[in-house]
């Protein structure tokens, strides 16, 4: 017991800038709260019913605050803490709470009251239920059973958030779900915001929260994510003189309202946005780093494009969503194909490549090594595959290209 007090007293000392983040007077509510209620800790010898280990910048995590925010459950039946007072999420203290070593976790310390037999819940779905159920007696309900609830939520949970790592991961976090570039991902990932826009009618539109005039679940399971929408996705519109808007039309009347004119929604979207432009921006400058925020493609552009687009007659003789493959104009063997990227996305050259680009090169090789095989554009046994970067590498058109050359035995040497 002595041992935890104190780890719990250290992350209560430090949690003003636990992993970077610096809280502004609206968004130090959890920090102040934990503070105080560890205070207590250390001083009572009794322990609150559970603890939930979350941090003010975990979307996820945030739906499960708003529970307690909304139901008024104090500290000594819900105790928010860092996870850096076990040492953090990899710490091996947190990992047998949570094996996955993600947030939230809920860690059930009332023994006598555990009639599951079971010391901690993760995934913040799970611990959202779990809270409904333990403290139903404590207004509002959230709409448990209501289905269109559930079928947000569970849209919301294997959908959205599954891939949100778009927005901020870097390509070493890459594939994402499906998906296996970042820009795929992004545009999936406004789909399912389409998606559970559909999912409302024109009665919820007219609502305060999405499921009529009574909070659910769902509103405390999506404003959340709104608050990551809104704040990233603009980082990655194609045109920044022309912002897109981030989220579809009724979801952004509900968020704007809920935002303005909820008190604990307004509280969690402060929570949620303090450390995100103070710290992954502000200080760490994120985006800075990140392909299609902070890092585009602002090569000119070439002679591919324009057969791209059609505006330059060519010789196809493979093409798909990804890939377009045609004769070289200019042919250095008997058969002489070139296979192109069609979004470059960054590849003037080899050279540019990143993890970002893992699943667009590997397509290139597998398309090469297809259009090797097939004799009727003149391929015998085998081919010669080249990437020529750079001018020393005798690169002509800044678009990553693979030439596929064929039809004569190759000379044994390079240069």
């Amino acid at each position: 017991m002595k041992a935890t007090r104190l780890l719990i007293l250290v992350a209560a000392a430090t949690i003003d800038t636990i992993s970077g983040f610096h809280l502004s007077n609206n968004a130090k509510r959890i920090s102040t709260t934990v503070k105080t209620q560890l205070s207590m800790t250390s001083t009572s010898s009794s322990s609150p019913d559970h603890t939930l280990y979350d941090m003010p910048v975990s979307n996820n995590g945030a739906r499960c605050r708003i529970i307690l925010y909304k139901k008024s459950i104090p500290a000594e039946q819900v105790e928010i803490v860092s996870p850096m007072a076990l040492g953090g999420l990899k710490s091996e203290e947190y990992l047998k709470l949570n094996p996955r070593g993600l947030m939230p976790c809920l860690s059930i310390q009332k023994k006598e009251q555990n009639l599951y037999g079971i010391s901690a819940l993760a995934e913040s779905d799970t611990i959202a239920r779990y809270l409904l159920s333990e403290y139903s007696d404590k207004l509002p309900s959230f709409l448990p059973d209501h289905p269109k609830s559930n079928q947000i939520c569970r849209w919301h949970d294997i959908y959205l958030t599954t891939i949100q790592g778009c927005l901020y991961k870097a390509s070493s976090r890459l594939p994402l779900g499906d998906y296996a570039d970042r820009k795929s991902a992004i545009a999936a990932y406004r789909k399912h915001w389409d998606e559970i826009e559909a999912f409302l009618g024109e009665d919820d539109e007219r609502s305060t929260y999405l499921c009529g005039e009574d909070v659910s679940l769902a509103d405390a399971t999506v404003f959340p994510s709104a608050v990551f929408a809104t704040y990233m996705l603009p980082k990655f519109d194609e045109d920044l003189d022309n912002l897109r808007p981030p989220l579809p039309p009724k979801l952004s009347k509900w968020f704007d309202n809920l935002r303005k004119n909820d008190d604990v929604f307004s509280k969690v979207h402060d929570e949620i946005m303090d450390p995100l432009v103070n710290s992954w921006e502000g200080k760490n400058h994120r985006w800075d780093s990140i392909w299609l925020a902070g890092l585009r493609d602002t090569a000119p552009a070439t002679l591919f494009d324009k057969i791209l687009a059609g505006e330059i007659p060519a010789a196809i003789v493979k093409e798909d969503d990804h890939i377009l493959a045609f004769k070289d104009i200019n042919p250095l063997a008997p058969a002489h194909i070139l296979v192109i990227p069609k979004n470059r996305n960054g590849l003037t050259n080899l050279r540019q490549a990143t993890l970002e680009h893992t699943d667009i090169l590997g397509r290139l090789l597998v398309a090469a090594g297809e259009i090797a095989k097939d004799t009727s554009l003149g391929f015998g046994d085998g081919a010669r595959i080249v990437v020529n970067d750079g001018d020393d590498g005798g690169q002509e058109v800044m678009h990553l290209h693979v030439h596929v050359l064929g039809g004569r035995k190759m000379e044994p040497t390079f240069g």
